[in-house]
């Protein structure tokens, strides 16, 4: 009897551990199905063909809206699906504040150095993506000019994708024919230029017998002063000065320009409407035979010879950017390296993945391949390739400007480091305005406070900028002295200025 209960106990013991291991493996193969199911699942959504929709708003510098089709080769090319909000430039900054203000904001939106300042806050907030350290994750973004970054970092972080600019693109634009009619050389000093623009003046240059020509047009801006400030040897917006930083109207030499200026007001050398002058009707001024020289952007000689001929089938136009100062050297005010930025709000972009798709995005934009397309669009189609510089085919013009031209806000960086082709010229001027693109950059007077952040200036510079300018206008027509100049500094000192030179001078003492 007892071998009977012992061989049923053993029966059931070995019964029960079957049913036990059965069981066991059934949960382990659903668990294993589920573990496998869930990878299948990461697979398929790594591998979702799926396009990602980016969000976009950029300011349209040309009258329509462009044609889609580059759109849609971008599209193709990275697997995006895009969605560009263009604004007219002159109304972008207006949008901008009301996209902000309404909580509207796309994933990537172009940002200029003044709306960069007036971000920052945001920014420190946590409103925005910092983008620096995924940087170095893609092949091409990772080659962005770390100089140029540190310009556009704030409290040292990057946050925005910087579109590259030659660092000085300044010069002359001026009649050679008026030149040579007058046996007058290309000016290399600031006296040599100064009797050009009084030849050009008082001269007859055009030699029509009339009073009816001035040496120098101007606008409403003080970009070409400012010019003749650096040549004079004031700094560029802000310099050091026995250990200190101060703004450049701080600077004798920069008042020794306003006199050199002035005298160009008091004789009739420069048109006396410069500070209502648009920048339109400054150029036109030269187009039109009524002005000699023009400073600027030296690249712009090729637009405004082809409607200065249009006028005058004998207009020559040439470029030069090498005027020496009182003490016999030339120098050039540099720019921080980058005309615009994009930006990334995290109300848009809600995680990392989503981060790294945008990035993709312009990751494409910063290869030749993607470089070159944005730019200079269909090889054959829209431009063409000679000795190793793209050209726009002149028959398809209109249809470049149409479908290309428009989407230049979307580049990011600079032939240096996107490898795009840089433009051949046929127009010798507008060739010759590139090579001193380059030779500028051996002159180059840079700004110390590009990467310094000022909080004050951030909220009062419309003002303070306002303050400064309308003063130095006033004192080249007249309407106040040295002492009034003074007043106006000490103006604006109190609306701001005075605290703006402490917080610029604590953190650059501080990186000393």
């Amino acid at each position: 009897m007892r071998k009977f209960k012992n061989a049923l106990l053993l029966f059931l013991l070995v019964t029960m551990s079957a049913i036990l291991f059965a069981c066991n493996n059934d949960e382990n193969a659903s668990n294993n199905g589920a573990e496998s199911s869930s990878e299948t699942d990461t697979e398929n959504s790594s591998t979702n063909n799926e396009p990602q929709e980016i969000s976009m708003m950029f300011n349209l510098h040309v009258p329509e809206v462009p044609d889609k089709r580059l759109e849609e080769m971008l599209e193709e090319a990275t697997n995006t699906k895009l969605d560009i909000r263009w604004v007219p430039d002159n109304n972008y900054a207006e949008n901008l504040n009301t996209a902000i203000a309404t909580n509207n904001l796309p994933d990537v939106f172009l940002l200029k150095d003044v709306t960069l300042d007036q971000q920052k806050e945001a920014v420190r907030d946590g409103q925005y993506w910092e983008i620096g350290p995924y940087l170095e994750e893609f092949p091409n973004l990772s080659k962005l000019n770390p100089d140029i970054l540190k310009n556009t970092s704030i409290d040292g972080k990057i946050y925005t994708l910087y579109a590259g600019r030659p660092l000085s693109r300044q010069g002359l634009i001026y009649r050679k024919d008026w030149a040579d009619n007058l046996g007058l050389d290309t000016p290399t000093n600031l006296d040599e230029l100064y009797e050009m623009m009084r030849a050009f003046t008082e001269d007859d240059p055009d030699g029509n017998g009339k009073d009816d020509t001035i040496g120098l047009t101007d606008r409403e801006i003080l970009g070409t002063f400012e010019n003749f400030a650096t040549w004079h040897g004031a700094p560029n917006n802000w310099g050091e000065k026995d250990g200190e930083l101060l703004p450049q109207f701080m600077f004798p030499e920069y008042r020794e320009a306003m006199d050199y200026f002035k005298s160009l007001f008091d004789n009739g050398y420069i048109n006396k409407d410069a500070p209502v002058t648009s920048k339109t009707d400054q150029q036109e001024l030269l187009k039109n035979g009524t002005a000699g020289v023009y400073i600027g952007t030296m690249g712009d000689v090729e637009g405004m010879y082809k409607d200065a001929v249009a006028i005058n089938p004998d207009v020559v136009l040439d470029v030069h950017n090498y005027i020496e100062g009182p003490d016999g050297e030339y120098r050039t005010r540099s720019i921080p390296g980058y005309g615009s930025m994009l930006i990334f709000p995290k109300a848009a972009i809600e995680d990392e993945e989503e981060l790294r798709g945008v990035l993709s995005f312009f990751d494409y934009l910063m290869s030749p391949e993607g470089s070159n397309l944005l730019i200079w669009g269909v090889e054959g189609e829209h431009h063409e390739v000679i000795d190793g510089k793209a050209q726009v085919i002149e028959e398809n013009k209109e249809k470049f400007d149409r479908e290309i031209l428009p989407y230049t806000p979307l580049e990011i960086g600079e032939p240096a480091t996107n490898g795009r082709y840089t433009g051949h010229f046929e127009y010798e001027p507008r060739a010759k305005a590139e090579e001193l693109y380059e030779d500028n950059n051996n002159y180059l007077v840079a700004d110390p406070t590009a990467a310094l952040d000022s909080a004050t200036w951030a909220n009062t510079s419309e003002t303070l900028t306002q303050i400064m300018e309308d003063a130095t206008y006033q004192y080249f027509l007249g309407q106040i002295d040295s002492d009034g100049f003074d007043q106006a500094i000490e103006k604006w000192k109190e609306a701001g200025g005075a605290q703006v030179i402490e917080e610029y001078n604590e953190q650059w003492k501080a990186q000393q």
